[in-house]
């Protein structure tokens, strides 16, 4: 395959992290070692591939592999995630991604397909197909971020963005009711993402574009009435407190009312 210019990172300078950076460059090469010539590439796809990854960020990446990894590889694979929280750095427990077949990521006939992932914080990995959405196949093909391997451009499809959009509507419809099966409202931190996650999914909504949750905020305040202005001030200014404090006084309130006004915005587009 074609090694195409700009988008190879060394893991030991890839983000302003010290500590990230020595974990990714340990990830690497014991997933190296592990697949040895079947990894095809190892790749982030969050925030830090969009070029927003700060110190509340977590951090996906996401292994390309010539087929299904085999008994043996998950065996190892498994053994890896089992200890990577132990491992003395921040980010080893806010790491997470799957194990993606190659040949998924070159048709979005295959999107939903569940495959090896760990969570963030995980011990055990499940079959998930967490990792397997449109959003995470434009962020490869659009903003590659590699670790190790090929250009993720020379395999995988094209996400036009009518495809985006089409996803990110039945998502802002129902984000509350599937916001409150996984996640609580007595935490800042949900509150946080609850304004920070339908932000961006608006952006790709109007835009058919993927981009950082703190590009979306900057937008909103830029383009959105001006009523909303201090909630975004205090979702960013908040950004770093820890996730499971208190909410501010008002802020759920404000953060639902929000919700339903980008859910408003969604049915009847200007």
């Amino acid at each position: 395959m074609e090694r195409l210019p700009g988008v190879h990172r060394d893991p030991l300078t890839a983000t302003p992290f010290a500590e990230l950076n020595d974990l990714l460059a340990r990830f690497v090469v014991r997933v190296s070692a592990i697949l040895d010539v079947r990894l095809v590439g190892i790749y982030l796809t969050g925030s830090f591939a969009l070029a927003a990854g700060d110190a509340a960020s977590d951090c996906d990446f996401l292994a390309v592999t010539d087929g299904d990894v085999n008994s043996g590889e998950e065996c190892a694979l498994r053994g890896l995630h089992e200890e990577m929280p132990s491992w003395p750095s921040y980010w080893a427990s806010n790491f997470e991604g799957s194990y993606a077949p190659q040949t998924d990521l070159g048709t979005l006939a295959a999107l939903g397909r569940p495959w090896l992932y760990v969570n963030r914080g995980s011990r055990e990995m499940e079959r998930s197909p967490h990792c397997n959405t449109e959003d995470v196949r434009w962020v490869l093909g659009n903003r590659p971020f590699v670790l190790a391997g090929v250009d993720p451009r020379a395999f995988v499809c094209e996400v036009p963005p009518a495809v985006l959009q089409t996803k990110m509507r039945p998502q802002i419809e129902n984000f509350l009711v599937d916001l409150k099966t996984w996640a609580s409202f007595d935490i800042s931190w949900t509150q946080r993402y609850a304004v920070e996650a339908v932000s961006r999914m608006l952006y790709t909504l109007q835009h058919g574009e993927v981009i950082s949750k703190q590009e979306a905020l900057n937008w909103v305040a830029e383009t959105m009435p001006i009523e909303w202005r201090g909630l975004i001030w205090q979702v960013r200014q908040d950004r770093l407190v820890k996730w499971n404090a208190p909410p501010r006084p008002g802020s759920v309130d404000r953060s639902i009312a929000f919700v339903q006004y980008v859910q408003d915005r969604a049915r009847n587009p200007a």
